[in-house]
């Protein structure tokens, strides 16, 4: 099929598009020969593969040289995959950017903080803010959607390849630019100075030009210096990606946009931005990442991480959610299966495998696909196969899923950055959080409190570190509202600079919560009092009739002023309250002093969940996920080694295997999942508590 031939719009070809689940899997037809593009297109057509992955990394295939493209080659793909019927993300290349554009415009190369210009020998080595960078990626840009915006076998546009990725750069270019973004903001140098502290160790700025890239070899620099780095840097990326939307928008206003925005990756060295910008935008109406759980079967905690990469990418969109890229390298039989089940609960449509096939050279050649290095299918392609049938037969059923959430989670990207001085970052706390609803088998939503009308019951504030004031008023405003406010240790505890509140913590909300909170205490130090009774970080806490022991670094000393206190750490000097309770116009505010712990998160959600009557719509063993897809259709997902015994609502049938549950009871296998669909009588919607924020 010539590209030129007269093809129907990308609207009417998604209306007659019946899949409601993908599979398939990222390819890369520049590596290989085409004689073999066939071959690997009637094995997926095999497999059942309803989508792929292309484009990703390969700006230089599409353009060989400056403004000299060539599409020919990548026309006959296209057609290829709409021959066999299978719908393409066409991921638009403009990172890394190729050698060609490194040579003519040496700006846009990476500059590290000694000075030294690096020559890109890895990908995303490019300054995404450089001018020329920008104008060579839009025309890239320009040109491959106004190609193929209306091609029959396009399904979405994917953005960029896990944006924010990539060292720093700090090339005098860069540091202007920098100059540039804190005139506008600060306007003089005396706001500045009073954001910076100017005064400590002599640093005040008498001139803009004064300013200097918080790095410096080894030395960082002062917090404050460094958080506005970091919001610029972020600032330019997401201007760069909304600039590429736009584009996008322009070209093909039919076609979906996605992307594989794992924007938190590499973040100790890497550029993680703020894609809240993005998430709450709406312009991205189909958020994507990779769903990396580790090659695991029976450790679920790289499952519960990517799942929790699923929720703080989507943040509150009610979109479906797209995994555009999903583990395969070593992964033990099984394993993918069990993730791809457990990844429907977050609302995940797509299964879309990385890699088709083991790379044949640079730096990924020893990570392993779905085919060997001489093509042949391994047992990997048979799992993904599996996955593909099974998600054809249930996909019917009320997918993809679209969580009901009654509980919120607050992730804040200055609060990451603010906590990197604290010993636990605010992403570990979140994460703990996470778990202990997850295993509920109740939704969640990870919101952004600045931007969010926060439509929950319940909200936990897991060491968000920085509180600025529209946050503040927010939290404050849902508490006087009804809601439940929990909050924990670090929380509140630094200015919208950077710098610790001169006024009472938690900062702007201490009413709220009816405390103030003192210095920090140490509980390695203060167990140097119990004579031996506890250790290390131990702490024995008294909550109610319920004694927990936990470990923690640090606490808080908290002073209760209106609040009441609901636990103590006993044993020590003096008891220490650890857990208060406000009550706050018609809600509660709730603080911990320690750093978000599973043995106090857990007893302070099943008291605001009894309070509340919020209750899962499916009951389920521990280590078995379990969600109410529709309202006579339920997942259950085994976590677990063991066979779990299922008690349904009633008599069902199992649409996944085919066969009857009289009474509505059944097992559930080992790490084996099923779709259970219940009769009329039966109806779940029945049992659903009601959602009221």
């Amino acid at each position: 099929m010539a590209h030129d031939a007269e093809i129907g719009s990308r609207s009417e070809r998604r209306e007659h598009s019946p899949t409601n689940l993908y599979v398939g899997a990222n390819y890369h037809p520049h590596d290989s020969d085409p004689h073999q593009w066939a071959r690997d297109i009637h094995l997926m057509k095999e497999a059942g593969f309803t989508v792929v992955r292309l484009g990703h990394l390969a700006w230089d295939s599409f353009e060989p040289a400056d403004a000299r493209f060539e599409f020919t080659w990548f026309d006959h793909v296209m057609d290829l995959m709409h021959d066999a019927g299978i719908e393409v993300i066409l991921d638009i290349a403009v990172r890394p950017a190729p050698i060609w554009l490194h040579r003519k415009h040496p700006s846009i190369s990476i500059t590290d903080s000694n000075g030294n210009r690096l020559y890109p020998n890895t990908r995303y080595m490019v300054d995404v803010g450089d001018p020329a960078y920008r104008e060579h990626a839009l025309r890239f840009t320009d040109t491959l959607t106004r190609r193929y915006a209306d091609h029959p076998a396009l399904l979405a546009f994917g953005i960029d390849n896990e944006p924010g990725d990539g060292p720093y750069s700090y090339s005098e270019t860069v540091r202007s630019r920098f100059v540039s973004w804190l005139q506008g903001k600060y306007s003089t140098t005396e706001a500045l100075n009073q954001a910076w502290a100017g005064q400590r160790w002599s640093r005040r700025i008498g001139d803009f030009d004064e300013v200097g890239l918080p790095v410096s070899g080894t030395v960082e620099g002062a917090p404050e210096r460094i958080l506005d780095f970091r919001r610029f840097v972020s600032c330019e990326i997401n201007e760069f990606l909304l600039s590429v939307i736009s584009r996008v928008e322009e070209n093909a206003p039919a076609a979906l946009l996605t992307g594989n925005s794992w924007y938190y990756t590499e973040a100790e060295r890497g550029r993680y931005f703020d894609y809240a910008e993005i998430a709450y935008s709406g312009r991205l109406n189909r958020h994507g990442m990779g769903f990396y759980p580790g090659p695991s079967l029976v450790d679920n905690s790289g499952v519960n991480e990517a799942l929790m990469g699923i929720a703080r990418i989507s943040f509150e969109s009610e979109t479906p959610f797209w995994c555009t890229e999903f583990t395969t390298m070593t992964a033990v039989p099984g394993s993918v299966r069990k993730s791809a089940y457990a990844s429907l609960i977050l609302g995940n449509q797509m299964v879309c495998g990385w890699t088709w096939q083991s790379m044949h050279g640079g730096e990924e050649q020893y990570l392993q696909g779905m085919v060997d290095w001489d093509g042949e299918p391994n047992r990997k392609y048979e799992e993904y196969r599996q996955i593909a049938h099974e998600f054809a037969k249930i996909q019917d059923h009320g997918f993809p899923y679209r969580p009901r959430a009654d509980i919120g989670i607050a992730f804040s990207f200055p609060s990451q950055l603010a906590s990197a001085s604290l010993p636990e970052k605010h992403d570990i706390q979140l994460q703990t959080c996470f778990n202990a609803v997850l295993e509920r088998n109740l939704d969640q939503r990870v919101v952004d409190v600045s931007r969010s009308s926060l439509p929950c019951q319940i909200l936990f504030l897991p060491g968000v570190a920085l509180m600025d004031e529209e946050s503040a008023a927010r939290i404050r405003q849902f508490v006087a509202d009804g809601g439940t406010a929990v909050m924990t240790s670090y929380s509140a505890s630094v200015t919208t600079t950077g710098q610790i509140f001169t006024s009472t913590r938690p900062g702007l909300l201490d009413d709220v919560f009816g405390i103030r909170l003192g210095s920090y205490q140490e509980p390695h130090l203060l167990n140097e009092l119990t004579g031996g009774k506890l250790k290390g970080d131990e702490l024995d806490i008294i909550y109610g009739d319920k004694r927990v022991r936990v470990e923690a670094p640090r606490i808080d000393e908290i002073h209760p002023r209106t609040a009441r206190v609901a636990a103590s750490a006993t044993g020590l000097d003096r008891d220490y309250p650890m857990v208060t309770v406000n009550a706050y116009g018609k809600g509660r505010a709730i603080y911990i002093g320690t750093p978000a712990r599973r043995g106090l998160i857990d007893i302070v959600l099943d008291s605001e969940l009894e309070l509340r009557g919020i209750r899962p719509d499916v009951t389920a063993p521990p280590g078995v996920l379990a969600r109410a897809i529709d309202s006579t259709h339920l997942l259950y997902v085994n976590l677990d080694g063991e066979t779990k015994a299922i008690t349904g609502p009633g008599p069902s049938r199992s649409a996944l295997y085919d066969r009857a549950y009289p009474t509505g009871d059944f097992t559930l296998a080992p790490f084996d999942s099923d779709l259970v669909e219940v009769t009329p009588w039966s109806d779940v919607s029945q049992r659903r508590a009601p959602h009221t924020p």
